[in-house]
């Protein structure tokens, strides 16, 4: 049995570690945390192997590896993309916040409308490599206009699928949440709304990107880039 002595000698030796360890899992709980993206729903904005960075008080403060909310101070907006709890299966997801409460959404021809007006389609700004998609069909890419976020979305091209979808609207408190990669993603299309309280926190950044597919070897291009 150790006794006290011994146990203050330990702490007066390592508590500068024992300090630093239960701050980490403190922040890692309740301030910021790192989400592994395992698919491709949000292809091609985010890829199988990124590490993205996401800010837990974004919109305000739980208790740590909590589902509880101590305070909140902002609601996501339209454009973002967030972690939430799925409420299906309660796993995590990443995905983009498109429809705000009372908010109506439709789809009609693979493109969106949001309180019965399309939102605005361009070409997209850059070349996506063709290696991203794997054993997907080649995608289409084309960028929107959500709220304040210009994205890359992805579409299985139109003579392939073609997808109609709504009207639906968002109760209060609740949210409507897209993957960018459309025709290969679980989102409020198949799982429903999602409630407020559900929601971790907002996604900003890739902080390290490992390609499977190559040894696990780090993506230098991903490397610290933020997500539109």
């Amino acid at each position: 049995m150790i006794n006290k002595y011994a146990l203050k000698s330990l702490w007066r030796e390592w508590r500068g570690l024992i300090i630093f360890i239960v701050m980490l899992i403190i922040v890692r709980g309740a301030v910021a945390d790192w989400y592994s993206v395992p698919t491709g729903s949000m292809k091609p904005t985010i890829i199988e192997g990124d590490r993205v960075f996401v800010n837990k008080v974004a919109y305000g403060l739980r208790v740590p590896f909590s589902k509880s909310i101590i305070t909140l101070w902002g609601e996501p907006e339209r454009g973002e993309i967030v972690v939430f709890y799925s409420p299906e299966d309660e796993i995590r997801l990443i995905k983009r916040v498109i429809g705000l409460p009372g908010d109506t959404l439709e789809i009609h021809d693979n493109k969106l409308m949001i309180n019965g007006q399309f939102i605005e389609y361009s070409p997209a700004n850059k070349d996506y490599p063709v290696t991203i998609w794997q054993n997907e069909i080649n995608r289409n890419v084309i960028d929107e206009q959500v709220g304040r976020h210009r994205h890359p979305i992805a579409l299985t091209p139109a003579d392939i699928q073609i997808e109609d979808f709504g009207p639906v609207k968002v109760p209060n408190n609740h949210y409507f949440m897209m993957g960018d990669n459309r025709h290969n993603s679980a989102d409020s299309r198949v799982i429903g709304f999602v409630d407020r309280s559900r929601i971790l926190g907002r996604a900003s950044h890739v902080v390290l990107s490992l390609d499977y597919e190559n040894y696990y070897l780090p993506r230098r291009e991903r490397t610290l880039i933020e997500l539109p």
